[in-house]
């Protein structure tokens, strides 16, 4: 669990760290010299009855919120720090709305300093913080009074934090790990450190990760050894302070905005997210062009927020399109803040609902702070025949790998084949549309026993899973049969021509005659009559015919001496031009292209641009 602190520059939030863990998280000289927070600061607290909770102490000025963005993501519960001296102040104000853009909503206030002022002003200070926090997250946060010199007020502070504590849900390991890196460093035997705050999932030390986002996808690396609060650990879990040893990367390979992911799990590097975005009052509309600061996790990205309606304005969720200049690793139910560029000033924030849209210009949903089913339908219709796959939704959706399948199940709209999930309606399409290709090859080639399996599949082009339990359904229904690879309507039995003999060998003989020139179809139809292309299919099953095209058969005969005179004119394995294969063969392009092709599809040849490399030897 991640306690994150809050408030203006030098309101004392590092000191009441300190005197509440003993950890002076202000480590940097510069921060010594200055006395202020410039980079993210830890230590661990141990509370009664809940555990060590890990500590995150975030910079107060202006100048630093990108600092206090990467550290306030991720956290469990806030504390607010307010100096009694001085009250609430302009980064007060700005720190309690990125909590509440992050969806932070369990914490305390701490007013710092008391020893500094009476009680009465304290009491004002007490019901100013309440005036502020009226309307947010923390609105029924408990308000404490104390102070890091005297210690007046830490105990009732602890408790307060502890209550609050006991309030936070654990986090389930049993997810995609995931720890944005908020530091980069080398320690000497160890190598390459990285820190962050484990958002989700868990890392074992032997695990293979990978750094995303990165320009080599497949890069994995070794998890050396883990410690969290300081303490070396075999397993990290999810909500803790984590720092990774990483083996096989150097620190210049890696930076802060970056992830660690375990290398098994499904995530993705996206430049397009859809999300749900909400202007605060007062913020200035923003356009198409309108470029924004990106502020999720650890990362910082220029950004372009596209909404369906042209503009977003401020005070209430507009879905939208958010297009990043550079990708990120994120998943559907994760917090974001923007940030104006000038003047710089947080103007909002959102929640991203498909972290990964499947193309840049994807649409936005028709609708803001829809539910997980809602979405998980949107998406696979739009995904149409190709359908998503199982393995992308606990991305997409945001949900734990584990639960997938049950959400999926329980879901109406959507179907699962395979590994993939469609929409639902699709089947009942391809399953009226299935009937009529059967019916419409029946009436075209009554003698036929059926139409071929590969060529159903061939004549829908979708996914081979979603067809196969289309036509398993239906065989179920007894609408079809498929046998020997052949499938026909149920019932169907294939008729019988004498008149057939006579001509499928006059149409054999025909085709030895041509050699390797034959006639189109079209114009054999003109001789043997209309059905002469049922009857061309049926040399072909009879193997006395070759479909070289679509509308144009060869004898065996020919395409043997084809084959032979390539294998004597081509070398194994060497480029040649359609022009030197012309010459080789010694036909015209008519003929010629079509049989390439031909090769090419039963993988005799290889086509590379305009070179087709043959493998007699394969």
């Amino acid at each position: 669990m991640i306690l994150g602190t809050a408030g203006h520059i030098d309101h004392g939030k590092t000191a009441l760290i300190k005197a509440l863990t003993g950890v002076d998280t202000d480590r940097l000289p510069e921060e010594k010299r200055r006395g202020i927070t410039i980079e993210l600061g830890f230590a661990p607290l141990l509370l009664d009855g809940v555990g060590t909770i890990g500590v995150v102490d975030v910079p107060g000025h202006d100048a630093f919120v990108r600092t206090m963005l990467a550290g306030a993501t991720g956290v469990d519960l806030a504390m607010l720090v307010i100096a009694a001296d001085e009250g609430v102040m302009p980064q007060t104000r700005e720190h309690l709305m990125i909590l509440s853009l992050l969806g932070v909503c369990t914490g305390v206030v701490a007013i710092t300093k008391s020893d500094l002022v009476d009680a009465d002003w304290i009491e004002l200070i007490a019901e100013d913080v309440k005036k502020l926090l009226r309307g947010t997250p923390l609105a029924d946060a408990p308000i404490v009074a104390c102070s890091a010199v005297t210690g007046a007020g830490l105990d009732v502070l602890r408790a307060a934090l502890t209550a609050a504590a006991s309030l936070t849900p654990d986090r389930s390991p049993a997810d995609f790990a995931r720890l944005p890196i908020d530091r980069v460093f080398t320690v000497k035997g160890t190598g390459t450190v990285v820190t962050g705050t484990l958002r989700s999932g868990s890392f074992a030390v032997d695990d293979e990760v990978r750094i995303v986002p990165d320009g080599s996808a497949s890069r994995t690396m070794r998890v050396r050894s883990i410690e969290s609060h300081a303490t070396a650990v075999n397993h990290a879990e999810p909500g803790s302070r984590t720092a990774v040893a990483l083996a096989g990367i150097n620190r210049s390979d890696i930076s802060s905005g970056s992830t660690l992911v375990r290398a098994g799990d499904s995530w993705f590097e996206s430049r397009v997210l859809r999300a749900d975005v909400t202007l605060v009052h007062g913020a200035k509309s923003l356009g198409i062009r309108t470029r924004v600061r990106f502020h999720l996790g650890t990362a910082e990205i220029g950004a372009r927020i596209v909404a369906a309606v042209g503009k977003v304005e401020a005070g209430k969720p507009v879905p939208v399109r958010v297009v990043l200049d550079a990708p990120v690793v994120a998943r559907s139910g994760d917090r974001f803040v923007i940030r104006a560029t000038t003047p710089t000033a947080t103007i909002g924030g959102g929640v991203i609902t498909d972290a990964h849209p499947p193309v840049r210009r994807a649409k936005v949903w028709p609708a803001p702070c829809a539910d997980a089913p809602t979405r998980l339908g949107w998406i696979v219709s739009e995904s149409g025949t190709t359908g998503v796959p199982l393995s992308e939704l606990p991305v997409r959706i945001g949900i734990a790998p584990a639960d997938v399948a049950g959400f999926v199940a329980r879901s109406k709209s959507v179907v699962i084949a395979g590994l993939r999930a469609f929409d639902a309606s699709l089947k009942d399409q391809l399953s009226a549309r299935l009937l009529a290709i059967v019916a419409t090859h029946h009436a075209a080639n009554p003698m036929e026993a059926g139409l071929p399996l590969d060529r159903a599949r061939q004549l829908f082009g979708q996914r081979s899973e979603l067809i196969d339990q289309v036509m398993a359904e239906l065989q179920a229904k007894k609408k079809i049969v498929v046998r020997a690879n052949i499938l026909a309507r149920a019932g169907f039995a294939a008729a019988t021509n004498e008149g057939d003999a006579d001509r499928l060998e006059q149409l054999a003989l025909a085709l030895g005659r041509a050699g390797t020139r034959p006639e189109s179809v079209e114009e054999l139809a003109k001789i043997y009559g209309p059905d002469t292309l049922r009857l061309l299919r049926m040399l072909e099953k009879q193997k006395k015919a070759v479909a070289v095209a679509v509308d144009r058969f060869f004898s065996p005969a020919a395409v043997r001496e084809l084959l032979s005179a390539l294998r004597e004119g081509v070398p194994d394995g060497v480029p040649a031009t359609a022009s030197q294969l012309r010459d080789i063969l010694g036909v015209t392009r008519k003929y010629l292209i079509p049989f390439l092709e031909y090769c090419d599809r039963q993988r005799i040849s290889v086509r590379t641009g305009d070179l087709r490399t043959f493998h007699w030897n394969a």
